[in-house]
């Protein structure tokens, strides 16, 4: 634990405090108006809800129903439970729970009655707090020189430096021992998460304040929703009813919070982890067993519903903040293994967050009132069980609709891979024959945004061992392998491998082999966050440590373009090695990538390189203990897509500044010591001219005239205007000729 982590005022926030001998009755309000002939009626559709939310089962003698002159019910109903704990279930169940389309609970404990009979009957104004400025959140984007940042962790200190390409980084902030064990971003870099052992801590702002802390004990595991609103951890330590847990929570392992309040939305059980597949060693078994998937929970695109598969049963979707079951009821289905769900467009995008900040600036469709902007998508796929065929299945949500589904025979294990925009879904299909000695694999390919969702099916003779889409695009990168060794590798052997390359044709409207390259041992697909470049490396050898960079598109940009064969175009431009190799990683803007050889994965020499997408090394640096290396994600950008065109219209202008400011950074001068030099230069030139004025001053008043050498100087720059011309003219005074 961190020594300046300090958790009491959390203790002490939730500390044990007096119970009240009223603890076990509630208040339930926002019930219905019914009438004596109806009253029992809604008590037992209370009793019913009560057991589905809750587990709780309560007799009707301990309902208490008050009732007006007209023998109407008053809207409210106190409720006796066994014990203060039920009580305190039931109102964490039903609390904002929606009865019907006009009706939803509200849920206090009796005992808060004397609390609101306390309240005066004249209401005084609070006190008004000084406002005081906060630091921005998001201030590292409006850098002059539109530098990114990254987090290097090396023994105990971390450092948020500014990349650039001068060998020396410019730190942002530093700080010792600010992690217990690793750091993570939260999805556009707003916050930074630490892990500690009695929980986790976010930052953000320039000086990295700390935002908020979250007590789950033994923390290992962290996930950020996609705009960072809340957050997921895991501890494979059982929660304890200590705050802020209750006794509902208790045995439970993972937790789901709010990052700007810092309040416990919900926390959930583990599920029993997925079945091995079908025909698994067991050896395979026993590691599938002991397999933590990551995330266990899965968001949809627009933070709404979080969900997750319990294998073989049913997929559960709860609604965001309320941690509510949507509909009432998971989606059952027979056998399911897994789903993702479907991301949203660029315009999804846009229109989403028009909506979503409420910006008039930011334009957003217009449609009926009451109609959803979009329907989340989930696609899943269920094995093969007696005589049904293994399925994939793409479904509407929260609609439950089934879009498309495709059955697949003789299925040895499936693997969901949507495209970054939700355009193409490529489920890689193992098969295995009658035998089932032999595997192979299919590609099924669904063009989501087509009529009908049509399938294109790729059958691929050799077991496929890497697969990852083109951000933004409609091309693949594909590793296969037929080495014979293939599943019974050694660590640190490397497998015989091949790197595909596939494309769409628009004309044939599939997708096509572009061109493929043999006798490789790459086994990762790093792909620019911008597309066209992507890096193919060997990870996992203890003596081979290649990084290829490719280009898709070069020799490709003009008008000709879309005549070339699209093969022609790619090409390897350089290969290069680092010694240790464990992490690849992207900078946002795609310019430039870092690779990292960490204490964490082997005990070679550890330190970390940055290269330009082109695969030239621009700097390395040996660190003794590194651990982690990070680049700071950036959100979307808010330029509209006629700006972003004008900017690309116009980037010769735009790039002259920053071409004089990478000559300034190769150059070897520190920004910083760049600046000292030019504030002392005008310090002194500003010096100097006030001197200057008050010598003159000082003369004038003595009655004498302007010094010589001023006045000399006042007669060349009078003179500056006219012009000398020289002529030099060569005349020949002698010739001599000499015969050898």
């Amino acid at each position: 634990m961190s020594d300046d982590i300090d958790y009491s005022d959390l203790e002490a926030k939730y500390a044990s405090h007096y119970v009240s001998p009223l603890g076990n009755a509630i208040i339930l309000d926002g019930a219905p108006v019914v009438g004596p002939d109806r009253a029992d009626k809604l008590i037992g559709a209370i009793i019913k809800a009560a057991q589905n939310q809750a587990g709780i089962r309560i007799p009707r003698d301990n309902f208490d129903m008050p009732t007006g002159s007209d023998e109407k019910s008053k809207g409210y109903i106190f409720i006796t439970l066994a014990s203060a704990q039920e009580a305190q279930v039931l109102q964490r169940a039903l609390h904002g729970y929606a009865f019907d389309k006009k009706h939803s609970f509200s849920v206090i404990p009796f005992a808060d009655v004397d609390r609101f009979e306390g309240l005066e009957d004249k209401w005084v104004a609070p006190e008004k707090e000084e406002w005081v400025a906060k630091e921005h959140f998001r201030a590292w984007l409006g850098d002059s020189n539109g530098r990114d940042q990254i987090m290097l962790f090396r023994e105990e200190v971390a450092e948020i430096v500014w990349s650039g390409r001068a060998a020396a980084f410019e730190t942002a902030f530093q700080k010792e021992r600010w992690t217990d064990t690793y750091f993570q971003w939260s999805p556009y870099g707003t916050l930074l998460a630490t892990i500690h052992g009695p929980g986790v801590a976010l930052w953000a702002g320039p000086q990295f304040q700390r935002l908020n802390r979250f007590a789950h004990p033994e923390v290992k595991l962290v996930d950020f929703s996609p705009y960072e609103r809340y957050m997921v951890t895991w501890s494979p330590r059982p929660i304890e009813p200590v705050a802020p847990f209750s006794d509902e929570d208790e045995g439970h392992a993972i937790a789901v919070w709010d990052t700007m309040t810092g309040a416990l939305l919900r926390t959930f059980p583990m599920v029993a982890p997925p079945a091995p597949p079908t025909g698994a060693s067991p050896e395979q078994q026993q590691a599938a067993d002991k397999r933590i998937v990551w995330p266990m929970f899965k968001w949809s695109p627009d933070e709404k519903y979080l969900a997750r598969v319990t294998p073989g049963q049913q997929i559960s979707v709860y609604e965001v903040p309320s941690m509510q079951l949507l509909g009432k009821k998971s989606i059952k289905i027979d056998g399911v293994v897994d789903f993702e769900w479907a991301p949203m467009s660029e315009k999804e995008r846009e229109e989403f967050e028009a909506e979503r900040s409420g910006d008039p600036n930011r334009k957003a469709e217009k449609r009926k009132v009451g109609t959803l902007l979009r329907e989340n998508q989930i696609a899943f796929w269920t094995p093969e069980v007696s005589n049904q065929p293994a399925r994939v299945t793409l479904m509407t949500v929260p609609g439950r609709n089934t879009i498309r589904s495709k059955n697949l025979f003789n299925v040895h294990d499936c693997k969901i891979n949507w495209q970054s925009n939700g355009d193409y879904l490529c489920v890689k299909v193992d098969r295995h024959t009658k035998t089932k000695k032999t595997t192979y694999c299919n590609l099924e390919l669904f063009r989501v945004r087509d009529k009908d969702c049509p399938v294109q099916v790729i059958e691929i003779k050799d077991a496929v061992t890497g697969f990852a889409w083109e951000p933004k695009g409609d091309r693949f990168v594909l590793i296969t392998t037929n080495d014979p060794n293939h599943g019974m590798l050694a660590p640190g052997q490397l497998l015989k491998t091949s790197v595909s390359f596939y494309g769409f044709d628009s004309r044939k409207g599939d997708f096509l082999l572009q061109k493929t390259y043999d006798n490789k041992t790459s086994n990762t697909i790093y792909w620019s966050p911008k597309g066209r470049h992507v890096l193919i490396a060997t990870l996992g050898s203890n003596s081979k440590f290649d990084i290829e960079f490719w280009d898709l598109d070069l020799d490709r940009e003009g008008d000709k373009a879309d005549n070339l064969d699209p093969g022609s175009a790619i090409r390897l431009i350089t290969t290069v090695e680092h010694y240790g190799l464990t992490d690849v990683e992207w900078d946002p803007s795609g310019r430039y990538v870092a690779t990292s050889a960490s204490i964490w994965m082997n005990s070679m020499e550890s330190g970390f390189a940055i290269w330009d997408f082109k695969g030239a090394e621009l700097q390395k640096h040996t660190v003794e203990k590194f651990k982690q290396l990070l680049w700071r994600p950036r959100p979307p950008t808010l330029l509209s897509k006629e700006d972003q065109k004008r900017v690309r219209k116009n980037l010769r202008d735009y790039s002259r500044a920053f071409e004089e400011q990478d000559l300034l950074d190769e150059s070897n001068v520190s920004a910083e010591l760049v600046a000292l030099r030019q504030r002392l230069i005008e310090e002194w030139n500003s010096w100097r001219a006030s001197a200057k004025a008050y010598v003159e001053q000082e003369r004038k008043a003595e009655g004498k005239g302007p010094r010589k050498a001023l006045a000399i100087k006042q007669q060349q720059e009078s003179e500056k205007d006219l012009e000398t011309v020289e002529e030099w003219v060569e005349e020949v005074v002698s010739e001599t000729i000499e015969l050898v």
